[in-house]
């Protein structure tokens, strides 16, 4: 039997949530819920066992990791509990229990730590800039481009992006594998063949890829096409926010010495088109996102804790900063270029190193593992009956 914990109602309100107690368990967010089905009976089975404070059932559900948030459940409680809030909320709890280091928690729950950790990281950068960058040459290419790898080579700065990516992996991968043994490991309901594990695997990609989940959210509410509509639009923009960061990510850490030259290349060279992606689906996505939650525009959006605003600015100026460093390189603006190209990396190295593995970035991975487990465990169900 699940322990009671009377006091978890406040510790959840710390992640977001607030007045759980005020559901009084109608089940209409469930028949409402389009991604909940047979297999995935939510929010409700979580909404009552936050009430009753049974986190041993939460840490080992991967329900809350199921829910994308489309807030018809919130609209159409009938005692205003949120429980698209809620599932929110318990998603960021769960990234903090999974979280070996604890710092996820401090996070999540504390606005100076993660203010430090951000000041702290960035004056990192800055240090090591200061003691080993290069000469700030204001000779410029035959081409009329900043020499900018002689101010930070980057063949230099790469070792340091392999550095920062392997403490990256090396974080969450250990959460991902603590998410694994909380979630399918201890359950002893059902025994996972191991074969398993490889025919199900696809599913991790193709949701991690197409974040197809979104594009399903609503689908039992049928107000016609303006509602198909906003669906559609969120997908897509999500989609597009999410490739770019990959795509810049990708570029950054395995091609940052294709990436990142003295030559400049024509609009049209695939350099630069995968620049211009990137940083189109960035902004294209910070736009949308940020005047959604300034104007509360959606149910997803009413309800904004301080980590989500961290985000966004943190993602804003590294994409704004970014932008600057290849007009002012391109342009023949020496000072400029290597002036902005440090505060570009005192912006982008704090925001991986938290968002990725302790904080909002996480989530990339937690969903699309929790689909391939879930599904990994449903199919073993059906092997056992």
């Amino acid at each position: 039997m699940s322990k009671i914990n009377p006091e978890f109602a406040d510790t959840l309100a710390k992640y977001g949530a607030f007045d759980i107690t005020a559901c009084f368990n109608c089940g209409t967010c469930t028949s409402i819920c389009s991604l909940s089905d047979e297999d995935n009976f939510f929010p409700r089975k979580m909404i009552r066992a936050s009430v009753l404070g049974q986190t041993d059932k939460i840490d080992s559900s991967l329900e809350p990791w199921l829910c994308y948030y489309c807030g018809e459940c919130s609209t159409s409680c009938p005692r205003e509990a949120n429980p698209g809030e809620l599932m929110m909320s318990l998603r960021r709890y769960l990234t903090a229990r999974y979280d070996w280091t604890g710092l996820s928690a401090k996070f999540y729950t504390s606005k100076l730590w993660e203010l430090g950790a951000i000041i702290l990281l960035a004056l990192f950068v800055l240090v090591m800039f200061i003691l080993f960058a290069g000469p700030m040459d204001t000779t410029l290419t035959d081409q009329g481009g900043v020499k900018l790898n002689t101010f930070a080579p980057a063949k230099v700065v790469h070792i340091a992006d392999w550095l920062m990516a392997a403490s990256l992996v090396f974080f969450l991968t250990g959460n991902v594998f603590r998410m694994y043994w909380r979630t399918i490991v201890k359950d002893e309901s059902v025994k996972i063949p191991f074969k398993l594990y490889f025919t199900e695997a696809w599913k991790f990609v193709f949701h991690f890829a197409t974040q197809w989940q979104f594009s399903k959210c609503g689908d039992k509410i049928d107000d016609g096409e303006k509602k198909k509509e906003k669906t559609s639009t969120y997908w897509i923009i999500h989609l597009f926010l999410m490739t770019g960061y990959v795509l810049l990510l990708i570029m950054i850490v395995g091609f940052l010495n294709w990436f990142q030259t003295e030559e400049i290349h024509p609009w049209w060279h695939p350099q630069r088109l995968l620049g211009y992606y990137a940083t189109t689906g960035l902004f294209v996505g910070l736009i949308y996102f940020t005047v959604q939650r300034i104007k509360k525009s959606s149910e997803k959006a009413k309800f904004t804790h301080y980590t989500d605003w961290t985000f966004l600015v943190l993602l804003f100026l590294t994409t704004l900063t970014g932008i600057m460093v290849h007009i002012f390189r391109i342009t023949g603006l020496p000072y400029a270029t290597y002036y902005i190209y440090v505060i570009h990396l005192m912006v982008l190295f704090p925001m991986l190193m938290i968002e990725v593995p302790f904080s909002k970035w996480s989530h990339l991975a937690y969903r699309p593992f929790a689909i391939y487990f879930s599904n990994v465990k449903i199919a073993a169900k059906k092997i056992k009956k």
